[in-house]
C-alpha cells in the first residue's frame, strides 16, 4: 500500500507553508505530495495570503524535495491549454527528476472561473476526453515526426511534441464519481483511478464500475491503481482526532463513513475496509498544514500498520 499526503492550498497557504509539508512528508516516509489545483478559497474561510498556481508550486517542489512523488488531485482542463500543460508536466518531471504525476478532470468550481476571468465552458468533459489525447500523445509522439490532431474542442497541427518528460509518461489520474464516462477514460487513458471523495457504501460501487470499463476494453485491471482521497483527522486520544476535525471543518462522526478520523485503531481499521476494495493507494487531506505532529503520528502509528 501506498500512503500519501493531499492539501488544499486554495484555503489559505503559501508556497513556504506547501514547502515545509512536501519535505516533512517526505522525512516521515510518506509516498507522494499532491496539492488542489484551485483559485478560490471554499466555505468560509479567507484563503489568505491567496492562490497558488499548483504547476509553478510543484515546479519549486521539484527542486527542494528528492524522492518524493508530486501531482495534482486534480487540474482541471478550463485552466491550461492541453499543449501548454504537456510542456508544464514534463518540465516538471524532469525538474524533479522523473517524478511528476497528472491529476486531470473536467473541473466543477465555476465561481473560481469567474473570480479570475476564466472560461468555465458546458462542454468540459468533451475537453478532458481530448486533453489527455493530446497531452499522452505529445508526450510519446516519436522524436523527429510531427503529432497532429482534429477534435471538437482542440486542433494540433505538426506538433513535434517536445520537450519530452523524464519518465516515459507521467502517471495520468483520472477520478470522479461517474456511472460510465469516467470509468471509461480511467481504463482508458490512466495509470490511477481515484475515488474521490465519498460514503464507503458510494465507493464501493465506483470500483467495480472502473474494473468492468478495464474488462470491457481488454485491459488487465491490476494496470490500474485505485485510490481514495480522505479528510483526515487522526489522535492518539479521542478527544485530540475531535480537535483535528473540528479543525478541518468536520466531526470524527462524518469521517467515520468515507474518511480517515479518530484513534489510530480506529483510522487502521477505516483503511483496511478499503482495502478491501482493492484500493492500494491513499491520499491523507490534511487541512492544518502548521499541525506537523498530525503527520508524525500517522507516519509512526498508521502507516507502520501495513507494512
Amino acid at each position: 500500500m501506498e500512503f500519501r499526503i493531499f492539501t488544499e492550498p486554495q484555503q489559505g497557504a503559501s508556497y513556504e507553508d506547501q514547502l515545509a509539508v512536501a519535505q516533512a512528508a517526505e522525512q516521515l516516509g510518506f509516498d507522494g505530495f499532491f496539492r488542489s489545483d484551485h483559485y478560490l478559497a471554499m466555505g468560509s474561510g479567507d484563503g489568505l495570503p491567496g492562490p497558488t498556481d499548483a504547476w509553478t508550486t510543484l515546479a519549486g517542489l521539484a527542486r527542494e524535495t528528492k524522492r518524493i512523488r508530486l501531482g495534482t488531485l486534480v487540474s482541471s482542463v478550463t485552466f491550461r491549454h492541453p499543449g501548454i500543460l504537456a510542456i508544464q508536466v514534463a518540465q516538471v518531471d524532469a525538474m524533479s527528476g522523473g517524478r511528476a504525476e497528472l491529476g486531470l478532470g473536467a473541473g466543477w468550481f465555476e465561481k473560481e472561473h469567474l473570480a479570475y476571468a476564466i472560461p468555465f465552458p458546458p462542454k468540459r468533459f468533451g475537453m478532458l476526453e481530448e486533453q489527455l489525447e493530446i497531452v499522452t500523445s505529445l508526450w510519446s509522439n516519436p522524436l523527429g515526426s510531427k503529432y497532429n490532431f482534429e477534435g471538437e474542442h482542440y486542433r494540433v497541427v505538426d506538433s513535434p511534441g517536445l520537450p519530452k518528460p523524464a519518465q516515459s509518461k507521467p502517471p495520468i489520474i483520472v477520478g470522479g464519481a461517474g456511472e460510465k464516462k469516467t470509468p471509461a477514460l480511467a481504463a482508458r487513458f490512466a495509470d490511477e483511478y481515484n475515488t474521490t471523495f465519498g460514503s464507503f457504501a458510494s465507493i464501493s460501487k465506483r470500483v467495480p464500475r472502473v474494473i468492468e470499463a478495464c474488462d470491457a476494453i481488454g485491459r488487465d485491471p491490476s494496470t490500474l491503481v485505485i485510490s481514495t482521497p480522505g479528510t483526515t483527522a487522526v489522535g492518539a486520544t479521542r478527544a485530540e482526532a475531535e480537535r483535528r476535525a473540528t479543525a478541518a471543518g468536520s466531526t470524527l462522526t462524518k469521517l467515520a463513513d468515507g474518511g480517515f478520523g479518530g484513534t489510530v485503531s480506529e483510522v487502521t481499521d477505516q483503511i483496511g475496509r478499503f482495502a478491501e476494495l482493492g484500493i492500494s493507494r491513499f491520499y491523507f487531506q490534511i487541512q492544518d498544514l502548521h499541525d506537523r505532529d498530525h503527520l508524525e503520528l500517522i507516519a509512526r502509528e498508521v502507516v507502520p500498520q501495513f507494512s
